[in-house]
């Protein structure tokens, strides 16, 4: 093919030397210059190509002019012989006279013909101007058209101009100068667009760390908005599983249910005016760039830079703040920063071919899952306030639903909200410890007095307590129980509430989230309402007033546990004769309590007892009896006495118990007094005296064992015989 085009090349060069050959012979000396400079403006050697066509045509002709006087030479010679003889004749006839005149006629003839050779000769030159022109004149359109291309930025247009001005334009005028030049620099024009397109996906990719959290904001708000919508139709229609966001970037929204949502009173999500990626960011760089690249044919290299930089983006956009765990808002911009992140990569995703691909993202994602985890994991580990975590909670889930509505899974991090629950739980649990102490330092210890129907009627709104007996009392009445007990009820009820806002909107069934309330509350119980009991019962100034209130309370306590279970099958919805249903444990935490304080009303007898008992100064060596029990006796039977009054509101076994304990026990202190190892002989004076607080002891309580105090008299007087 190469062949074929120099032979029509050197054709069209031999046509355009005769060409010029048959110019210089037709023309006078005066125009030979313009025609031998068109040879010098040809294709490089033509001018030795020419110059030997010349010598060729120079030859020729003296070769013609040769063969010509060869065959003219005798008739020349022959007329040169008649001339020389006419010549003499000629001078006669006046030849001379004769082409004097008429060399004068022909001149202005002569003068014409030349000038008309002439405009022929410029009419032809202008002839092969225009056409050169005509030729010429598209390139330096198209090269203007390119300069504008570029100055308006129209990049990718630029290199569409620069490959016709290449393959269809240049050629046809390429053996001249001005083409040559621009042929040399299209090469550097193609260079300096992919450093200027380089240069704005830089900028770009700085400008989308600034916008990403408005874009994350943005979508957060309209997934919060369509979580609100759904649970109120999903309300509406009784379901209970879980509704897929509608949401997208492109701004598209659900036009069911609309007037569901307006009786309802929940704001509908608007379907026009929503922000959308694309009304944040000018994605126009990405593509600009990504079409120059595949032009020049180097779609990898920027398919590379551009997956590279998102990476590193993507780590500093996972980095949290030092303090984000102090204000929901830390976490707020968090999440914000990263679900722009994402979905900006969506963007780019779907509305480009090949430059991402599900598997870049999926482990994009996938990275960025496990970095979001732990940064939460630690975060939340720090926070001691329940309302936080829950705004976390609340906050984690619409970041969850966003994401999942453009495909991204979500499990792990609704496996994580399973663990920051238990966190929340811990929160709580140590929140309501707090109330549950003031409640118990507030608390007279008194049963509740109630002076009106309207005063009744709202303690039993707040507790569930049914006396048929008490019913019947007139006003004023006391009821059983101290103020706290219907306090800490509604805080148990408080409790379950707080522990049910965490477990909504977790994607999992009210089965699920009614043994969860049960577990949770539970630990309430069994742990914290336990201890504080426990520490309650422990405390130094509670008396054994406050110790049988606690007792009564107690009591009334654990037969309202029913009604608790009741109360979370109310809101869940789940039979308590199912068969993974978890039962409360409030009759065990309140009967260890009950116990406890009986123990505690034993111990503190005991120690009253004592204390009475260090008061005796009995004058063992006295000579005879003052015929009256003691003081220190008859005060500790009077104390007795009020203390075994209290007694009467207590089970029935448990004042019989205290009785028989504190009786016991003052009979064995008894005992140690006169086996007391330094007691070294009794006057019976003193058995008298001793013999009289006995027989006191024996007239008001029958629990008392007097025959071990015989025991003991007849045991000492037989060691110390007075």
């Amino acid at each position: 093919m190469k062949d074929n085009m120099a032979d029509n090349e050197s054709v069209e060069c031999i046509t355009e030397h005769e060409r010029i050959l048959q110019e210089i012979e037709s023309t006078d000396t005066a125009c030979v210059g313009p025609t031998l400079r068109s040879v010098y403006d040809d294709q490089p050697n033509a001018h030795k190509r020419f110059m030997e066509k010349l010598e060729v045509r120079i030859r020729n002709h003296d070769r013609e002019i040769e063969k010509m006087c060869n065959f003219h030479h005798q008739g020349f010679v022959d007329a040169i012989t008649e001339l020389l003889k006419v010549r003499a004749d000629a001078e006669k006839l006046m030849v001379t006279d004769t082409n004097r005149r008429l060399q004068d006629a022909g001149r202005e003839v002569t003068a014409q013909t030349e000038e008309v050779i002439r405009c022929r000769i410029q009419q032809r030159n202008m002839t092969t101007t225009v056409e050169r022109l005509q030729l010429c004149i598209p390139v330096l359109e198209m090269y203007s058209k390119l300069k504008e291309q570029l100055e308006s930025k129209r990049y990718y247009a630029a290199l569409k101009t620069m490959e016709q001005l290449e393959k269809v334009y240049i050629p046809r005028v390429s053996r001249y100068r001005f083409c040559q030049i621009m042929a040399e620099n299209l090469p550097k024009l193609r260079e300096d667009i992919k450093d200027i397109s380089m240069s704005d996906l830089k900028d770009f990719l700085e400008s989308i760390r600034k916008h990403s959290d408005k874009i994350g904001e943005t979508a957060m708000k309209q997934a919060q908005q369509h979580r609100t919508f759904n649970s109120v139709v999903q309300k509406h229609d009784s379901g209970m599983g879980y509704t897929k966001p509608v949401y997208s970037l492109n701004g598209r929204t659900p036009t069911q249910h609309n007037g569901l949502a307006a009786e309802e009173g929940v704001d509908q999500p608007e379907e026009e005016g929503v922000l959308t990626a694309q009304d944040l960011v000018d994605f126009s760089p990405v593509y600009r760039c990504l079409h120059i690249y595949t032009v020049l044919g180097d779609r990898e290299t920027f398919e590379n830079y551009y997956r590279k930089q998102r990476k590193k983006q993507a780590r500093l956009v996972l980095q949290p703040q030092s303090n984000m765990q102090e204000t929901v808002e830390g976490y707020r911009r968090y999440f914000n920063q990263i679900v722009g992140f994402f979905l900006v990569e969506d963007h780019v995703l779907h509305s480009t071919q090949g430059l991402l691909t599900r598997a870049f993202t999926d482990e994009l994602w996938n990275m960025a899952l496990s970095k979001i985890t732990a940064v939460l994991r630690t975060h939340s580990s720090y926070c001691s306030d329940p309302d936080l975590v829950l705004q976390l909670k609340n906050l984690i889930v619409i970041f969850a639903d966003t994401l999942q509505g453009y495909g991204y899974p979500v499990n792990r991090l609704f496996d994580l909200l399973f663990e920051i629950r238990d966190q929340y739980n811990e929160t709580l649990l140590k929140k309501w410890a707090l109330v549950f102490r003031e409640i118990f330092e507030l608390d007279n210890y008194s049963p509740i007095p109630v002076e009106t129907e309207e005063e009744y009627k709202s303690v039993i709104s707040r507790f569930p307590f049914h006396d048929a007996e008490i019913e019947k009392q007139d006003f004023p009445k006391k009821l059983p129980m101290s103020q706290s007990v219907p306090q800490i009820y509604v805080q148990v009820k408080e409790f379950i509430y707080a522990s049910l806002k965490f477990s909504e909107s977790l994607h999992r069934s009210w089965t699920e989230i009614d043994d969860m309330l049960r577990k949770s509350t539970n630990l309430l119980l069994t742990r914290t309402l336990s201890g504080c009991l426990q520490n309650l019962i422990k405390k130094p100034h509670i008396g054994l007033t406050e110790l049988v209130q606690i007792i009564i309370n107690t009591t009334h306590l654990e037969q309202a546990c029913k009604y608790l279970e009741d109360f979370i099958t109310n809101i869940t919805n789940v039979s308590p004769e199912t068969v993974h249903t978890t039962r409360l444990y409030g009759l065990s935490t309140f009967k260890d309590a009950r116990h406890a304080a009986e123990g505690e009303i034993y111990t503190k007898l005991n120690q009253k007892i004592d204390e009475f008992i260090q008061l005796a100064d009995y004058d063992w060596g006295m000579p005879e009896s003052d015929g009256q029990a003691s003081g220190y006796l008859m005060d500790l039977i009077n104390f007795l006495r009020s203390t075994f009054q209290v007694f009467t509101h207590l089970p029935g076994k448990v004042a019989q118990t205290a009785c028989m304990s504190a009786c016991k026990h003052l009979s064995t202190s008894l005992m140690q007094m006169l086996l007391d190892s330094e007691l070294k002989q009794i006057s019976m004076g003193a058995v008298q005296q001793f013999n009289l607080d006995v027989i006191q002891c024996e007239l008001h309580y029958f629990t008392l064992q007097p025959c071990s105090l015989y025991r003991a008299l007849l045991y000492t007087t037989a060691l110390f015989p007075i």
